[in-house]
C-alpha cells in the first residue's frame, strides 16, 4: 500500500478517468431515455474502458521505456480500441423486414469510445466537444431527418398483415390515396392459412411502396384501425 501511495502521478490519472465516466454517462443517459438496446451502462463502460486503455498505453510502460533497447508506440493501443468497438457495434445492428435497425446506437457506442479515448489521451476539450456533438446529432437532427424524409420522392415501405378475402387491401389502398400517398409498387410476401383451421380464412402479408410527403407513422396508425388489418409496420426514421 505504501508503494502505491508513493506514486502521486497515478492518482492524477483518475481525473481523466472520472471525466470519461461523467461524459459517457451523459451519452448513455440519452440512449437510455430513448429506450435503445445499448443504454446507460453500456456507453459508460465503453467510455471508461477506452479511457483506461488509453491511459495504460500512455503511462503503463514507463518502466520499460527506461531501457534504450525498447521503443513503444502509444497510438497502437488506441487503434485497437477502434477495431475492438466494431464487434460491439456489429452486435447492435439487425435487419427486420428489410429495415436496418441499430445503426445509430452502434454509432453512439463508437462515439463513446472516442470520447473515452480523448479523456485518456489528455484532450478534455475534445472529449466535451464530442459529447456535445452527440446530443446535437441524436436530438437536434431528428426534426431535420423527418423533414428530409417527408420531402423525398423516394418510395417508403409499409408492411401489412391482414385477413385475405375480405376486401381489406382495397380499403388500405383507399386510405393511402386519401392521405396523399401514391402506391409505387406492391409485393406479396406470403399467404398463410390459419394454423388451427387450414380450410378457413387466409392471412396475407404485403409490402406497399408509397410516395408522398406525409408521416408514415400517422398513416400506419390509421391503417391499423381498419377491420381485418392484423399488423402494420414502417421503418424507423431514426434508429
Amino acid at each position: 500500500m505504501e508503494q502505491f501511495l508513493s506514486y502521486p502521478q497515478q492518482w492524477r490519472l483518475l481525473a481523466p478517468l472520472g471525466l470519461a465516466l461523467v461524459l459517457c454517462t451523459l451519452i448513455g443517459l440519452e440512449r437510455e431515455l430513448a429506450a435503445k438496446s445499448a443504454g446507460l451502462r453500456t456507453h459508460t463502460l465503453v467510455g471508461v474502458g477506452s479511457a483506461g486503455f488509453m491511459l495504460i498505453s500512455k503511462y503503463g510502460f514507463d518502466d520499460l521505456l527506461a531501457s534504450p533497447d525498447i521503443t513503444l508506440d502509444p497510438s497502437r493501443l488506441a487503434a485497437q480500441i477502434v477495431s475492438g468497438i466494431g464487434f460491439i457495434g456489429a452486435g447492435l445492428i439487425f435487419v427486420r423486414r428489410d429495415a436496418v435497425r441499430g445503426l445509430t446506437t452502434a454509432a453512439t457506442v463508437w462515439t463513446a469510445a472516442a470520447v473515452g479515448t480523448a479523456c485518456g489521451a489528455g484532450l478534455p476539450l475534445l472529449a466535451v466537444a464530442g459529447t456535445a456533438v452527440h446530443y446535437l446529432v441524436t436530438r437536434g437532427y431528428r426534426p431535420l431527418a423527418r423533414f428530409v424524409t417527408r420531402s423525398s420522392t423516394v418510395p417508403r415501405d409499409v408492411h401489412l398483415s391482414y385477413a385475405d378475402g375480405r376486401g381489406v387491401l382495397r380499403e388500405v389502398l383507399t386510405v393511402c390515396t386519401a392521405r396523399g400517398f401514391a402506391v409505387a409498387g406492391m409485393h406479396v410476401d406470403r399467404e398463410d392459412a390459419v394454423a388451427d383451421d387450414p380450410a378457413g380464412p387466409r392471412t396475407a402479408s404485403v409490402t406497399l411502396s408509397l410516395t408522398g410527403r406525409g408521416a408514415l407513422e400517422t398513416l400506419s396508425g390509421e391503417l391499423s384501425e381498419l377491420p381485418g388489418v392484423l399488423a402494420v409496420g414502417v421503418p424507423a426514421e431514426e434508429e
